[in-house]
């Protein structure tokens, strides 16, 4: 691996955000192939990042710290991607669902997720089972629901309900997640996986656009 992008990829381990900017910049003024820094440099750390949390050596507000290092970098880079440089796994709407606010683990996922190089639409907080359906019609692979409280997670249901009625259901597959869901519950709704957590997501997610 080039020092660069080494460098790169410790300072996204460690958070360092403004360090990670300036070795994007130093990488892209050397002439290194931007696919090099995003793939070594980039996706590599952030699945360090979901290793080191599964492990126990990480928590949530490391992984934050990482993950928003990593997309400061990738600010930097994208206009550098051409297309097809990125064979990114599929295209993701996330979002925690209607009469939900709570956004700081859909935050996470979206970052965790963007990190191992899937697209995202961040649909934001308080989203109608609608705004799901409209998200797969714009041709999303992955609906990613959120919910914090047990009052908010019947929505998840109404959403794939919803998705049956408009006749999208096969052509989407549906993880949940949250503090209050269960795998149990997810398989109740007949959603597709269940991301106990963060960096699990990821895993999930990849699996899911294999299946």
């Amino acid at each position: 691996m080039h020092p660069t992008i080494n460098e790169i990829y410790e300072g996204i381990i460690n958070g360092q955000n403004a360090f990670v900017q300036q070795k994007v910049k130093d990488a892209l003024a050397a002439g290194l192939p931007p696919a090099d820094i995003l793939n070594q440099g980039m996706i590599a750390a952030m699945a360090e990042v979901g290793k080191r949390f599964e492990e126990g050596e990480y928590y949530v507000p490391e992984m934050l710290i990482a993950a928003r290092a990593m997309q400061g970098g990738m600010a930097l880079l994208k206009p550098h991607l051409k297309q097809g440089e990125i064979k990114s796994p599929g295209k993701v709407a996330i979002g925690t669902v209607k009469g939900d606010l709570h956004d700081i683990g859909k935050n996470l996922v979206a970052m965790m997720l963007e990190g191992a190089g899937f697209e995202i639409m961040d649909l934001g907080t308080d989203v109608t089972p609608q705004k799901f359906v409209e998200a797969v019609r714009a041709g999303v692979n992955i609906i990613a629901m959120s919910a914090l409280l047990t009052t908010t997670m019947t929505n998840m249901k109404v959403t794939v309900t919803a998705l049956e009625e408009a006749g999208l259901r096969g052509q989407v597959k549906i993880m949940i997640g949250g503090a209050p869901v269960t795998e149990a519950y997810a398989k109740q709704i007949g959603a597709d996986g269940y991301g106990v957590d963060a960096s699990r997501a990821v895993g999930v997610a990849k699996a899911l656009v294999t299946a």
